[in-house]
């Protein structure tokens, strides 16, 4: 935000009783992955999360009511084959913090490029997710073991698309996944998904 006074060279208007404060946060989560079958593209995943358990207090003013309200995190998933070198990716995510909720659900189809497509080169995704009541979201994704590269638009749906012309916000992800080749007696006895 940019107000007159800061033209001026005089800020922006408010007075901190301090400039900066820090605060304990923490955060506590688990996950359910399994696959389907002997095919790994085949598989599910549930998540369950729980934020700001600790409830930090975040004022400048050091006002004790203005507290981060702790927010839950529900996801859950479902990847399928739909031809050897293709699948689908289907999942939701719900929030909820305080009076506050957001659901998100949406699907991606990858597609495996590569001469070996149980290690290809690379794995190429396209599709969409809506937040619902507010955005539709087209997700373009590469993936180039061990690095994903992800760009989204969230073109803006609901109400407020008259207030933002109409226009969305760009996002780049970038992740990494390491610890693939672990040796370990139990990595191939568990049939898990791998991300």
């Amino acid at each position: 935000m940019t107000t007159n006074a800061m033209y001026d060279g005089l800020g922006d208007g408010e007075t901190f009783t301090q400039s900066n404060y820090k605060y304990i946060d923490g955060a506590v989560g688990m996950s359910y992955n399994t696959q389907l079958n002997e095919n790994p593209d085949n598989n599910i995943f549930l998540g369950l999360a729980y934020h700001h358990f600790t409830k930090p207090k975040n004022s400048f003013y050091q006002n004790g009511t203005v507290i981060v309200e702790p927010k839950w995190v529900g996801s859950a998933g479902v990847k399928f084959s739909v031809t050897p070198a293709s699948y689908i990716t289907l999942q939701a995510d719900y929030s909820k913090q305080a009076k506050y909720s957001e659901i998100i659900a949406g699907a991606l189809y990858g597609v495996k490029i590569g001469e070996d497509i149980d290690h290809p080169l690379y794995t190429v995704h396209g599709g969409a997710f809506l937040r619902w009541n507010d955005a539709l979201i087209p997700v373009i994704k590469i993936d180039y073991a061990p690095m994903s590269v992800a760009f989204s638009y969230d073109a803006n749906i609901s109400k407020l698309k008259t207030s933002s012309y109409g226009r969305g916000g760009f996002e780049l992800s970038v992740s990494y996944i390491g610890f693939l080749d672990r040796d370990n007696s139990t990595v191939n006895a568990v049939l898990c998904p791998r991300f």
